[in-house]
């Protein structure tokens, strides 16, 4: 597996799916839903999750990624360089800048399957989608901007 990409995990996980009889939602189960968090033992966890949503009869799992977009970046660093006026050297700056590699990669994955009313997930991320939350996350603790994720799943 990528470290810095999880396409090829989810390209495991899609086949996998489908070859346990499942289908696919393309969804994001988003804070507001009850939920239980399925914890990792290995990199192959999310194999023991899916097995678990067809044992307990799930007709399908949702499935959530997200790619990193130029102008979620270009949103990011502007609002920073607004916050940070005159002194433009911030070493958030530089930190944010260092994330551009990453644009076009899927930094993150949740897989979802509904059972007596709560929403069991399984939830994957890269060290560097996690530090762009933390940005994106301070920032809107900050005053805030909106991103649109337009989730655009298959």
């Amino acid at each position: 597996m990528q470290l810095d990409n999880l396409i090829s995990l989810k390209d495991d996980m899609v086949a996998f799916i489908a070859g346990h009889g499942l289908r696919r939602f393309s969804g994001y189960i988003n804070d507001d839903v009850p939920a239980v968090i399925f914890e990792e033992d290995d990199a192959d966890s999310w194999k023991d999750f899916v097995e678990h949503a067809k044992a307990a009869g799930s007709p399908f799992v949702t499935m959530s990624e997200v790619v990193l977009e130029k102008a979620d970046l270009v949103a990011l660093l502007d609002h920073l360089r607004e916050q940070t006026y005159p002194d433009g050297d911030s070493p958030e700056i530089d930190e944010v800048q260092s994330l551009v590699q990453y644009v076009g990669k899927v930094g993150y994955l949740q897989l979802g399957f509904p059972h007596q009313g709560v929403m069991f997930l399984y939830e994957t991320a890269t060290d560097w989608y996690d530090q762009f939350q933390q940005f994106m996350e301070s920032m809107a603790d900050l005053g805030g901007i909106i991103v649109d994720d337009g989730d655009n799943d298959e």
